[in-house]
């Protein structure tokens, strides 16, 4: 991009100080930050921020993000004065599930390379001596954690992106957006329309109304969180020269929902076991021209009945507290979302106009860094499909859900929850047509996207009493054992000998029509997808350095229409602004893109006797004649009309079946009266999950994202090597699988029954080297399976470990695919097994 462009961020705070920083840094010159508050403190929530950082989460993009603003914190001096206070963090475990949870956390930290310690409870009381010693169990440690002064850090980088030439207006109110032709051109002030080519609201709570000033819904409700100082406590009395001064770790007492840190001879508290108490920004008033501790619109009155319980816990864990008492406190806005996560990106209909809303402190430079590197570069080192601000479905949006779902992650902030827990409300918000025969048939429901999604069927218990012995599931941990049933094992079974319906409706699904759709996708996709109508191909979209933004499967239906098989409202963002783009430079070779998963439905039929199957309930030729492999076709099912793709994502034999959501309800009838002659079962996720890892099947966003290129990832197939100029194409010259300095490995557990979840490091000679990705029970290999990133020098035939829950897992990295490697199963089929 050229560095001539004018850009304009709406926010002084951490966020928008920091991201002109790094624009700064990287040679852009035209800069204006413009808020409503005063330099020196404008009143949002980085005004009142305690400042504690902590780096280690499940997130691996949101614990680096925390671990560059450590280090960025770090390097910011002037006058001899730092803005960071790198004293350490210390997290107690006062039960032993939250014991065992610090276990996972401290392997998360193994996982994305932060130094982090378990340490007993003495050693507690060696590092934090005003713990009550009855009530700890022991603790982590994260010597690398600390205590942001981010009023001073905002300071210190508009004092040094001044000297970069950035402009500042404080006490500016924005008052609108302009628009010309779809793109954003200035921010319209009081005072006047400052020009623009690329906005950026950094506005944090306040960044609803700013989104609603371009139509945009920012999913963020602005909330309120305790935080109160004590009284000077004596045995702190000398411990701190400075009246802010700190010099023990920030601690956080979890099982509780408080943290704490010192404030001199004082003690800050904070308290998330209240009540939700959600607010409206626009409700706040004018920020006034003077903005102090006291009076600033994100610093509400505290509520000291909601303090009560708080206080009482502390002084049980702290009884050095009991000498002091509350001084003072406030209710402080931060921002939340439906997910906990950022909200990250460009808005999805009007260019230029991007957000980096619901950023605390802790992550504030990281995402700033990711944001100018989008900015310049085109794409963000690190993985941001957990930030990205068009990750959300349309019934997401709303504000009732927001409000809801945003609360429960206020509530459930510090709870130890586990990956595959679903939400307990906002359920049922989008059913497939057979949902009335799946609950018939005792599904057992989890969310995602809004969809309720079967992982088992009660219905098939019974299916165990028959299970042969080597497909007996093994005995499982208790925390593996959630939201899990050896049902799935029955399902799997019936997946393998027989034939299994499969509910596909939540896949996305995208009609791409026009004259020019067939060069739209070629451009933006590795494989070719101008063969004749009737065939099928799995692609990956690439960004502009190689790594994989999305994989997707591209249907030819007609010359001009495809059906696209996506991941979700990320895939659609990219192709319709793409599409947009490509339509307004050349009318001539128009596209259009459309979201058409909420109308029609897919049920997934697969299994050795699926033939049998489809020849009693259709007049189709469904051999590999009538519909090989990777080919579509239009056809009838028991008088319905459907779209059969042949396609496999278990290993076996099948279609995935689309038809209009109308006709859902009788298609699935028809089928499962054809099928049970031949033993067909409806099964759920969970084998489904098993059963795609057995076949090797890579899963975006968790196998795979924009931090891997194809060869890393495996999926070089998925490349037609005589195909050129698509996205991506002139990134990946003279890489090959040779040259991938790391790997995406099977891995299989030795003593077949120890199972592992996600995200634990695994080490190779005694030192970490990598982490899992995806992990499930293989029911056909008889022996748990992850999937990890690991160096070159990993072979195959290696042994590794898997940490989990603190204890070393011996595992094998084995060749893929564990099943049917010889292709026996799908000989018919002419492609790679991986799609």
């Amino acid at each position: 991009m050229a560095l001539a462009r004018r850009v304009v961020i709406i926010g002084a705070g951490i966020v928008g100080t920091n991201l002109a920083d790094e624009l700064a840094s990287r040679g852009w010159t035209d800069i204006t930050v413009v808020d409503q508050g005063p330099l020196d403190m404008p009143g949002g929530s980085t005004s009142h921020a305690p400042g504690l950082v902590f780096q280690c989460n499940a997130s691996k993009t949101m614990s680096l993000f925390a671990q560059y603003t450590v280090e960025k914190l770090l390097s910011l001096e002037k006058d001899g004065q730092s803005c960071f206070n790198q004293v350490g963090g210390l997290e107690v475990a006062t039960t032993p599930e939250r014991f065992d949870e610090l276990k996972r956390k401290h392997g998360y930290g193994t996982s994305w390379g932060i130094k982090t310690r378990l340490i007993s409870a003495d050693e507690c009381l060696e590092i934090y001596p005003l713990l009550n010693q009855d009530m700890v169990l022991g603790g982590l440690s994260i010597p690398s954690d600390g205590l942001a002064l981010a009023g001073r850090a905002v300071q210190m980088l508009i004092a040094r992106t001044r000297e970069a030439g950035v402009r500042y207006l404080g006490s500016t109110l924005v008052t609108g957006i302009e628009q010309a032709d779809g793109q954003a051109t200035g921010v319209v002030t009081p005072d006047g329309t400052i020009p623009a080519d690329i906005v950026i609201s950094c506005a944090g709570f306040w960044g609803v109304e700013v989104g609603a000033m371009v139509g945009l819904p920012i999913p963020l409700l602005p909330m309120a969180h305790q935080y109160v100082k004590t009284t000077a406590i004596p045995a702190q009395k000398g411990q701190n020269t400075q009246p802010n001064g700190a010099r023990l770790p920030i601690l956080r007492y979890q099982d509780r929902d408080l943290y704490y840190r010192e404030h001199g001879e004082r003690y800050g508290i904070g308290y998330y076991g209240h009540r939700p108490m959600p607010a409206v920004a626009a409700s706040l008033g004018t920020t006034p021209k003077r903005v102090d501790e006291k009076n600033m619109p994100s610093r509400l009155k505290f509520t000291p009945e909601d303090f009560e319980p708080a206080w009482k816990l502390s002084q049980e864990l702290l009884p050095a507290l009991r000498e002091s008492k509350v001084a003072e406190g406030f209710n402080g806005i931060l921002s939340f979302t439906p997910d906990g996560g950022p909200l990250v990106g460009q808005s999805p209909t009007l260019d230029g106009f991007y957000v980096a809303e619901a950023v605390w402190v802790t992550h504030s430079a990281g995402v700033a860094r990711a944001v100018a590197e989008i900015l310049t570069t085109g794409r963000s080192e690190l993985d941001l499909s957990g930030c990205e601000l068009s990750r959300f479905e349309q019934v997401q949006l709303t504000p009732a859900y927001v409000n809801e779902t945003s609360q429960r992650n206020f509530v459930e902030i510090y709870d130890i929850l586990h990956p595959f827990q679903p939400r307990e409300s906002c359920r049922n918000l989008r059913i497939s047509p057979f949902h009335v025969r799946q609950r018939e048939l005792g599904a057992v429901f989890l969310e995602a996207g809004g969809w309720e999604r079967p992982e088992w069927y009660e219905a098939n218990a019974e299916l165990l009493n028959y299970l042969p012995a080597r497909w007996q599931p093994v005995e499982r941990d208790s925390w593996s054992a959630r939201y899990y049933s050896p049902i799935a094992a029955a399902e799997a079974w019936k997946t393998r000998t027989a034939a299994v319906l499969y509910d596909m409706t939540p896949l996305r699904r995208l009609e791409v029509s026009g004259p020019g759709a067939v060069d739209l996708l070629q451009r933006l996709t590795t494989g070719d997808v101008s063969r004749k109508p009737g065939a099928v191909t799995y692609t990956l979209l690439l960004d502009n350095n190689g790594g994989i933004r999305g994989d997707i499967t591209v249907a030819r239906i007609l010359e001009d229409l495809f059906q696209v098989g996506a991941n979700g409202p990320v895939d659609l963002t990219y192709l319709a602004r793409e599409a947009r783009m490509q339509t307004k430079a050349t009318p001539s070779r128009s596209v259009q893109v459309r979201d058409i998963t909420g109308g029609t439905c897919c049920i997934g039929l697969w299994g050795p006797r699926s033939r049998n199957v489809m020849a009693a309930v259709s007049t189709d030729d469904f051999t590999n004649k009538g519909l090989p492999y990777l080919r579509v076709k239009k056809a009838n099912i028991g008088g319905i009309p459907v779209t059969a793709t042949c396609v496999s994502y278990v290993g076996e034999v099948g279609w995935e079946l689309h038809a209009s959501a109308e006709y859902g309800l009788h298609l699935w009838d028809a089928l499962w009266q054809a099928g049970q002659p031949h033993g067909l079962i409806a099964a759920g996720r969970s084998a489904f999950y098993a059963l795609r890892l057995e076949k090797g099947l890579r899963l975006w966003g968790t196998d795979m994202t924009a931090e891997h290129d194809p060869y890393e990832a495996g999926l070089e197939f998925a490349i037609q090597t005589s195909k050129e100029g698509y996205v991506g194409h002139a990134a990946l010259k003279g890489r090959s699988r040779e040259t991938a300095a790391r790997r995406l490995r099977c891995l299989t557990v030795d003593d077949r029954h120890s199972m592992v979840l996600g995200k634990e490091p695994v080490y190779f000679d005694g030192r970490p080297v990598g982490y899992v990705t995806s992990a499930a029970f293989g029911y056909s290999t008889g022996k748990p399976i992850a999937y990890a990133y690991l160096p070159k020098m990993v072979a195959e035939g290696d042994a590794v470990e898997i940490e989990y829950f603190g204890r070393r897992i011996c595992a094998t990295v084995a060749p893929e695919p564990l099943y049917d490697s010889q292709m026996s199963r799908l000989r018919a089929f002419r492609r790679d097994h991986r799609l």
